[in-house]
């Protein structure tokens, strides 16, 4: 059973983004096109901002939040065909089944992302779609073995408005490397494919992915062999499965 963690709470009262190419980018190959008239589970809508982006397309669309769900209600709360109510994705029963059920940036969150994963997937229809995007395992040494320690010493310890602050000063110092050496062609540089998106990216939204790296209680990092356990071909057919950016997993997958 997942307790509840204030820091997203705060997190998301006090950070938003509307990049909906980078939803895009995180479902790819499916498209907002494909949720078109489908009933849709949204397992861990944060703040509910990806609901807000599906809600002109899907005829239904449920988001499930243990942390967050009166923050996602106030985003949506113009999107009739969209409800959201509290609970852990891990062992909350929604006791219908979606023709769409996707999770983005959260199963690695979670006490036991495999175990989340298979509650989530339970949820699927036959020959409906399962989305998930999560943090690999592969092309995050730095965060897994020095960012992460460093964190759980001294950054969750500090007070959210100090590390609010300390987010925007050291996403401000991130763009002298990534508007200098980063624009050359020397993709052995850490993070050379994730920092282009820095460039895509508003100062604000550089400043949510870098304070929701400091601010996470737990982060796992999935490795590969796992992504394919996960949508295995006993269960699912039509996978994808994607390095993005050299530092998350993509994956997708029908069920069967």
């Amino acid at each position: 059973m997942q307790k509840k963690q204030s820091e997203w709470k705060w997190q998301w009262n006090k950070l938003d983004y509307d990049s909906q190419w980078l939803f895009t980018e995180w479902i790819y190959p499916n498209k907002l096109e494909d949720f078109n008239n489908k009933t849709v589970l949204d397992a861990g809508c944060g703040g509910g901002q990806h609901l807000d982006l599906i809600a002109p397309y899907c005829k239904y669309a449920l988001g499930i939040e243990l942390n967050a769900s009166e923050i996602a209600k106030r985003k949506n709360k113009y999107n009739k065909n969209v409800k959201i109510i509290e609970g852990d994705i891990g062992i909350i029963n929604p006791k219908k089944k979606f023709d769409i059920v996707y999770s983005i940036g959260v199963l690695h969150h979670t006490n036991n992302p495999r175990k989340s994963f298979n509650k989530i997937k339970k949820n699927c229809k036959k020959k409906g779609r399962v989305i998930v995007w999560v943090y690999s395992y592969e092309g995050n040494f730095l965060n897994r073995s020095v960012l992460e320690p460093i964190k759980k010493i001294f950054f969750l310890k500090l007070n959210k408005k100090i590390l609010l602050v300390l987010s925007k000063i050291i996403t401000g110092l991130l763009y002298i490397p990534i508007y200098s050496i980063y624009l050359f062609p020397i993709r052995f540089l850490p993070f050379y494919d994730y920092f282009k998106n820095y460039r895509r990216l508003k100062f604000n939204m550089n400043t949510l992915n870098v304070f929701d790296k400091l601010n996470a209680p737990q982060t796992h990092f999935i490795k590969r062999s796992a992504i394919k356990s996960w949508f295995n071909s006993r269960e699912f057919s039509d996978v994808h499965i994607s390095h993005y950016k050299v530092v998350s997993w993509r994956a997708s997958g029908t069920k069967k």
